[in-house]
């Protein structure tokens, strides 16, 4: 389709969609009664038009888009109510909360999305996100083929938590650096002397892992030993970081970093005298242990506070770039030591 887009008309979207230019009115202006009267598949033909001849760009639609409603949607790709859940997104969740507060916008929860093999999906026959004038995703893993329609679709939204590309196309987020922090702490075990690595953790399959791999990586090179979580037991963690004359174990969960110190106490090793561990990020809930461990703290609040920041710019039009990584800082702890002699 080509037409120059300062003569398209609401008439030549309409004849080029194949629908009533009626139609084409209640798409532009999400009108919540024409939900239940436009199905899916027109609505979507209707946009892809408009995107494609460029109708987006004409003056009338560009004040449509300044028409917004201040309702800003969460989407979370886990149940937010459960207690576990509760605890790792109330951080996110509070920063997002105080920022659209101070901008003056009201939140909207999207809870009707269908769970289809264990997980949410955002795209759905009952789908109301054009209810709102934009939506910050929550996440461990967001299914790539849904964030590249929202891309394509040009439906204003960031992510919590850094994104790879949607098949080619960049993805807005706000994260944290975790490359940079596992880095940072490698480097500090390193110039207490240590010379042998390993990392603790899947390394791979979701963002976060694999920055960490990555960061520990940079630092430990190709020899840094990787335990993945088919190394199924601390005992047999244990055994192979002793193998291979490991000095310092970084984690990826904390969980993992308490049960192979208590294997290290039961064989009789002290932490950090003759071991030292790093927990890679720290935990959303109060964990019992009696290790203070050396770590890196994750800004959870700043980050849901920035991603409102960022879905608001966007929408206005003033977003110079819509991907940020925000430093994360270091807690010193007890359990990083020099190796002994």
């Amino acid at each position: 389709m080509s037409q120059a887009p300062g003569r398209l008309t609401q008439r030549d979207v309409a004849r080029l969609a194949g629908v009533s230019q009626a139609t084409v009115s209640l798409v532009l202006n999400n009108r919540l009664d024409a939900a239940a009267r436009i199905a899916p598949e027109t609505r979507e033909r209707v946009w892809r038009v408009i995107r494609e001849t460029g109708y987006a760009a004409d003056p009338l639609a560009r004040r449509m888009l300044k028409q917004l409603n201040q309702i800003l949607g969460v989407f979370t790709y886990e149940p937010v109510f459960p207690s576990t859940s509760a605890d790792f997104y109330y951080p996110f969740l509070h920063g997002i909360e105080a920022e659209a507060e101070q901008q003056g916008c009201d939140l909207l929860l999207f809870t009707s999305a269908p769970v289809r093999h264990g997980q949410r999906r955002i795209f759905h026959e009952n789908n109301r996100l054009r209810v709102a004038d934009g939506c910050v995703l929550l996440g461990r893993e967001i299914p790539s083929a849904e964030l590249h329609r929202l891309v394509t679709e040009e439906y204003p939204f960031v992510c919590v938590g850094r994104r790879d590309d949607a098949d080619g196309l960049p993805v807005p987020y706000v994260g944290a650096d975790y490359v940079a922090a596992t880095a940072e702490l490698v480097e500090r075990a390193g110039a207490l002397g240590h010379r042998r690595f390993a990392f603790v953790g899947p390394g791979s399959s979701v963002e976060s892992s694999a920055d960490r791999l990555l960061g520990f990586r940079r630092v430990a090179g190709p020899d840094g030993l990787h335990l993945p979580v088919s190394v199924s037991t601390s005992e047999e963690r244990l055994a192979r970081v002793l193998e291979g004359g490991v000095t310092v174990v970084c984690f990826e969960f904390l969980s993992d970093a308490i049960e192979l110190a208590q294997a290290a106490v039961d064989r009789g090793l002290e932490v950090p005298r003759d071991l030292s561990l790093i927990v890679l990020g720290d935990p959303t809930t109060p964990v019992v242990s009696p290790l203070d461990f050396t770590s890196f703290r994750i800004p959870r609040q700043e980050i849901g506070r920035q991603a409102v920041e960022l879905l608001l710019n966007v929408l206005h039009g003033q977003a110079d770039a819509t991907q940020r990584l925000l430093d994360c800082w270091l807690s010193e702890g007890t359990t990083l030591a020099a190796p002994a002699e």
